[in-house]
């Protein structure tokens, strides 16, 4: 009887996180990074497709950490080192190493923040 007490209980548990990652409050709206039209080499000329692109200026913790290869660290430094003038800057300060820089250059841009 315990044995299956302990199933129930696991159940109503997973069932409560589930809900819980899926749940948004009423009102609120999920962060959405901002897009830009960009030509792909692989596609014909005139073809185009939305990347989702990150600005390294004004990105939260969770848009960059969504990033191929970024974690907490490369968050941090990225953060820590703002402004940048040009999203090659994360290479030329050392903030990552170029074959990061190679993985997620097309998916980041560096606006420059409002004066």
């Amino acid at each position: 009887m315990g044995a299956a007490r302990s199933q129930v209980f696991r159940q109503k548990i997973l069932g409560g996180v589930l809900v819980a990652l899926v749940w948004t409050p009423a009102g609120a709206e999920p962060a959405v990074p901002q897009t830009r039209q960009v030509a792909s080499s692989a596609q014909p000329e005139g073809a185009r497709r939305t990347v989702a692109e990150v600005d390294i200026n004004s990105a939260t913790p969770q848009q960059l950490n969504a990033l191929p290869g970024f974690g907490p660290a490369y968050t941090r430094r990225v953060i820590a080192g703002r402004p940048y003038r040009s999203k090659n800057q994360l290479v030329t300060r050392g903030v990552i190493p170029q074959a990061e820089y190679e993985r997620i250059r097309d998916r980041i841009a560096a606006h420059r923040p409002a004066k």
